[in-house]
């Protein structure tokens, strides 16, 4: 089949001031950050969940809140706390006793972009509420099944150092999360910036710039940028050495990782790299584009063993030396 790539960078070219106005309007509030933005746009651009991890005060919550208000669109804040219920999320089934039956009260999730502030706060049956929201993008109340919004994303917290009072997240549910972002500490002259703001007070309101449908236009832009079929090779040796190292000639991995990365990180890794492609302008992806969002993509879906807690080696270590070994097309 042959595949026009100059036409496919010229429909990338079209979106990119809807791109430009969207990252304009954040960074009224967002200073520097360009890594986590850049993923946030991923996950806007493939209807992918995104969870955020990181310290206290790193504008995870701002950041998420930023993208929903620069939209058209309908917003939802849950703060996850022990006491939550999954009717608290989904909604209930209201008894009417003037007429004897059942009325449906929807829930939270009903929203175009939900935020699931400090996510690991509920017990697993709460967690487990959003599985088929985040997946199926429906949700059961009582009897009745309930298709969610056509722009519906999951965009989560969690904090990893405070540990008191927090429930893991089931593994079933982790991987429904297309990308988990680990945010670090800005540069110097960032908080400098941000210093300023905050004493200058110059902070200014985000404005809705882009509509449902702008979304939907880029998102089926994306689906058109060209893969080759090398890459998806390389997409699937990734991946395949995830589970099996020593197939790959790393056999000082095969201790370390207990399971791999699932037939989902295969598929998000692909239109992962496809949407650092259209954010890059370019109507193609490079192995660049797949190393680029690699990290984001694996390091939740990577469970090692208690010898590599033990030596203290971390997913992005395991990840690091795939990218290193597994041949490049």
């Amino acid at each position: 089949m042959q595949v026009d790539v100059q036409q496919i960078k010229d429909r990338v070219a079209e979106k990119a001031d809807l791109l430009d106005r969207l990252k304009s309007e954040m960074r009224k509030t967002i200073v520097g950050q360009e890594s986590m933005l850049s993923r946030l746009m991923t996950g806007l651009l493939t209807s992918g969940h995104v969870l955020l991890e990181g310290v206290p005060g790193l504008a995870k919550t701002t950041a998420i809140k930023s993208l929903a208000e620069s939209l058209h669109t309908s917003f939802q804040r849950i703060q996850f706390t022990p006491d939550l219920l999954p009717a608290d999320l989904i909604g209930t089934m209201i008894y009417q006793p003037a007429t004897g039956t059942f009325t449906t009260r929807k829930g939270p999730l009903f929203a175009n972009f939900v935020l699931a502030d400090e996510i690991n706060r509920a017990p697993s049956k709460v967690q487990s509420a959003l599985l088929e929201a985040m997946q199926e993008r429906q949700v059961t109340i009582g009897d009745e099944t309930y298709p969610l919004e056509g722009l519906f994303l999951v965009m989560a917290t969690q904090n990893p150092i405070e540990q008191e009072g927090t429930y893991p997240l089931p593994e079933a549910q982790v991987d429904r999360f297309m990308l988990k972002i680990k945010i670090d500490y800005p540069k110097p002259e960032e908080e400098r910036k941000v210093l300023d703001m905050a004493l200058d007070d110059t902070n200014r309101p985000i404005q809705p710039v882009l509509s449902p449908d702008d979304v939907f236009g880029m998102q089926e832009v994306v689906k058109l940028i060209y893969v080759d079929d090398q890459l998806k090779d390389y997409i699937l040796s990734l991946v395949q050495a995830t589970r099996d190292p020593a197939a790959f000639d790393m056999h000082d991995l095969a201790p370390l990782i207990d399971y791999g990365g699932s037939p989902r990180a295969t598929i998000y890794l692909g239109i992962g790299a496809r949407a650092v492609a259209f954010l890059n302008g370019r109507g193609y992806v490079t192995p660049q584009d797949v190393k680029d969002v690699a990290y984001d993509v694996l390091r939740h879906r990577i469970i090692l063993t208690y010898e590599a807690e033990a030596e203290q080696i971390t997913p992005e270590d395991v990840i690091g030396t795939i990218l290193s070994k597994v041949p490049v097309p």
